[in-house]
């Protein structure tokens, strides 16, 4: 195992009744020092492989390493681990400052010293101010943060996060994925983070892998899933994604000519290396579609208006084009810019680039 790799994942399955496999054969290397989120939706592995890490689920078959030792035979409270969950797990009947100390005492380290250390941490997150509080006199916000610095304060090698911020409303939820990834720069501790949120995920992580049905999809940076995904559902997944059917008629230098369901061309990325008479699903993003002419080498999609919704900052559209209703059209806003109406024909340009030939879905 490199220097690097702080936790190997070998061949791990997990099976709950012996029948159907929830995790299925997961090979994954975790770097020493970065933010590792694991996304996906309900029931694609992602919480039973982060259960299996902190050892509150045992891996049916294969073995988990951390800093090069198998974990098969060490206890969840022997792994050097923090944990932050969604529910916060304070102890009601404790102060802040008494729920931070707790994994110092647990760990036998004398009280003065774990009293500074609890004080340290609960600065760290901009609530030394509260030590005498009790849990129930915070804010949802403020109680996370508390749970954050239990989870830091006896300086673990790794830090794991299931839905942490699942309960928090929007605006806080977003204010606290910026602090944590700021505590995260700041102390370089290694974070395995569980979300389904893929916008949280974009924001925080330094890579993503992508569950589903209990198998990674993709490893990747926020930018290169985005950008590049490697199948229909991880581009389905993360962000927007309209898509259009068709069959592959000719593959050239890494691009391919689709003729889409409704009898029009496309040129479009070559993803999966299908061949000619394969059919695909073609990914475009909303925002890479423009209504004005881009130039001769474009994608020309002629289509119907069927919905303008002003956003402030953006306008969408849904069109009707190529066969697909909901054709999302994500448009910057400008106040020079002349709406489309509803009913209006429009061409819908796209460069090659921005259309990506993919599996076929549906």
């Amino acid at each position: 195992m490199g220097e690097d790799i702080l936790v190997a994942f070998r061949g791990v399955q997990k099976t709950y009744d012996g029948d159907s496999l929830v995790v299925k054969d997961l090979n994954l290397d975790i770097r020493r020092g970065e933010f590792l989120t694991l996304l996906g939706p309900s029931g694609s592995g992602k919480t039973t492989s982060l259960m299996m890490l902190a050892g509150f689920e045992v891996p049916t078959h294969g073995d988990i390493m951390l800093a090069g030792k198998s974990l098969r035979a060490t206890p969840p409270h022997r792994r050097d681990i923090g944990m932050v969950f969604q529910n916060y797990a304070l102890f009601p009947h404790m102060t802040i400052l008494e729920n931070v100390m707790f994994p110092l005492k647990v760990r036998r380290v004398a009280s003065d010293d774990a009293r500074q250390r609890a004080r340290d941490a609960l600065a760290m997150v901009r609530l030394d101010a509260l030590e005498s509080r009790r849990p129930a006199q915070l804010s949802g916000g403020q109680q996370q943060r508390v749970a954050l610095a239990r989870a830091l304060v006896f300086r673990p090698q790794l830090v794991l996060m299931d839905e942490p911020l699942g309960a928090l409303d929007k605006q806080l939820r977003e204010h606290m994925q910026i602090e944590i990834k700021h505590l995260h720069a700041q102390l370089g501790v290694t974070v395995v983070y569980v979300t389904h949120d893929q916008t949280e995920a974009l924001t925080m992580s330094d890579r993503i892998a992508v569950f589903n049905d209990g198998v990674i999809q993709q490893l990747d940076s926020p930018r290169g899933l985005y950008e590049l995904p490697r199948n229909s559902f991880v581009a389905h997944f993360i962000g927007e994604n309209n898509v259009l059917h068709g069959t592959v008629e000719s593959v050239t230098e890494g691009f391919v000519q689709v003729r889409l369901d409704d009898g029009q061309r496309i040129t479009a990325r070559a993803v999966v290396g299908a061949g000619p008479g394969s059919r695909t699903s073609v990914s475009i993003r909303p925002e890479r579609i423009h209504l004005d002419d881009i130039g001769p080498e474009a994608n020309q999609l002629p289509g119907l208006i069927e919905e303008t919704i002003y956003h402030g900052d953006h306008v969408r559209v849904r069109a009707r084009i190529a066969g697909n209703p909901d054709f999302t059209i994500k448009l910057r806003y400008r106040a020079s810019r002349i709406l489309p109406e509803t009913g209006a024909a429009v061409v819908a340009a796209v460069a090659p680039e921005d259309c990506l030939a993919l599996d076929p879905v549906g």
